[in-house]
């Protein structure tokens, strides 16, 4: 607990704190708590109770005529942050309200057998439940923090698995860069292929991507990490085994900034050019017109293929090859113990997975969030079930900062502050 300016006496807030580093390992994972369940913990009304009540003495205070012009601007921006919080808050009690009324107009119509008003009324409730739901995601939304990069576009990378599976990883490989193509094109994000490398049958060893729009990190950020595929092949030799096989493909997800100023000595670049190989149009194999770049202090290498002019594919490589650079200097500043790409690939054993598509089931299962989503097609297709998937994982972030939070601030009140 600290004191503010004007006197006002206040836990440290969400509101203050810069960044959020999310687990997946809480032991909430295991309750399977939504919005609405955290909305109802005692220590979260608590704490957003006192909030709503310092909103209204800042309030207050700026009306006041004793304040001097700095404690004015300093309330000003208080007030502004706690403004839509108040809200938001307020919106969600007065929702509550009114479903505690319904539920007392559904007894009272069920107790006199009135079924046709009971329906509509429980009709009315459903979609306050809903409303409510909203509600509370749209509050915790406004208390977590945003991180640093969410509204960065990202460079993309997904390859196959070594270690199993042989053909099935290439063909779920490329399935999975197909996936987010398809997502990209849902959220009207722009996608831009830098390097494509085919499987000889048909599937995918390695691809990359530019992607840009709004908020594309903070939709993407849970994607990287080893993801897992059950399946009977449909074509090659193990076709025929009519077996379940399981393999294995990564995703790589960076943030890149829209101004990526890192300077790039020429004498620590080693530059090879070849000819293009996958899907790219009538230049293919034809030209030397793709470009791998080098970083040999680093030993980082980038190649891009996307045009049919070298030029264009070398400036495309150096900026991507810049952003993983620049990848490397946030990781020091945040002090982190592994680099995110080492976070994020693992050693690409199963036993690291963070997602299994078992294609015989026809279930999807996030292990993070011990979460399952039927109809594998519909999420492959990357559209509505994808999105639905990843903001499930969006709002199990959410919820497990604000615990997180709210259980340093017990223990920090536990100790005398």
């Amino acid at each position: 607990v600290r004191l503010h300016n004007c006197g006002i006496w206040r836990p440290k807030s969400l509101l203050d704190t810069s960044r959020f580093t999310l687990s997946f390992n809480s032991q909430y994972r295991k309750n399977h708590q939504d919005s609405q369940a955290l909305w109802k913990h005692e220590a979260v009304q608590k704490y957003l109770e006192s909030l709503n009540k310092e909103y209204q003495q800042v309030s207050h205070l700026l009306n006041a005529d004793s304040i001097n012009e700095f404690e004015q601007r300093t309330l000003r921006r208080r007030c502004a942050d706690l403004s839509p919080i108040a809200a938001a808050f307020q919106k969600l009690k007065e929702a509550e309200r009114e479903v505690q009324e319904l539920e007392a107009m559904c007894r009272e119509l069920d107790g006199r057998d009135e079924k046709q008003l009971l329906e509509l009324a429980s009709e009315e409730k459903e979609s306050l439940d809903k409303k409510v739901n909203m509600l509370c995601r749209k509050l915790f939304q406004l208390l977590v923090p945003k991180e640093k990069y969410d509204r960065s576009h990202v460079v993309l990378e997904v390859t196959a698995g070594r270690t199993t599976g042989g053909d099935i990883c290439q063909q779920f490989t490329k399935e999975m860069f197909e996936m987010y193509q398809n997502y990209a094109d849902y959220k009207r994000w722009t996608f831009d292929i830098v390097n494509y490398t085919p499987a000889e049958i048909g599937g995918l060893h390695h691809a990359a991507a530019h992607i840009s729009g709004e908020d594309v990190f903070r939709h993407l950020k849970y994607e990287g990490g080893t993801h897992r595929v059950q399946r009977i092949p449909e074509t090659g030799l193990s076709s025929r085994m009519q077996r379940i096989h399981t393999g294995t493909m990564s995703v790589i997800v960076l943030p890149q900034p829209e101004e990526v100023d890192v300077k790039v000595d020429p004498k620590d670049l080693r530059i090879d050019t070849f000819r293009a190989k996958g899907a790219g149009g009538q230049h293919v194999n034809k030209t030397d017109s793709a470009v791998r770049v080098i970083h040999l202090p680093t030993g980082l290498a980038v190649e891009c293929q996307q045009e049919r002019s070298q030029q264009l594919n070398k400036e495309i490589a150096l900026r991507t090859l810049r952003a993983k650079l620049y990848q490397q200097i946030i990781e020091k500043q945040l002090s982190q113990e592994q680099s995110a790409r080492k976070l994020q690939l693992g050693t690409r054993a199963q036993a690291e997975r963070i997602r299994t598509y078992n294609f015989t089931q026809d279930r999807v299962t996030d292990h993070r969030i011990s979460y399952d989503a039927r109809n594998i097609k519909e999420i492959l297709n990357g559209k509505e079930a994808l999105d639905k998937l990843i903001n499930r994982l969006l709002e199990f972030a959410e919820i497990e900062a604000v615990t997180e939070y709210l259980e340093n601030l017990k223990a920090l009140e536990g100790r005398g502050g």
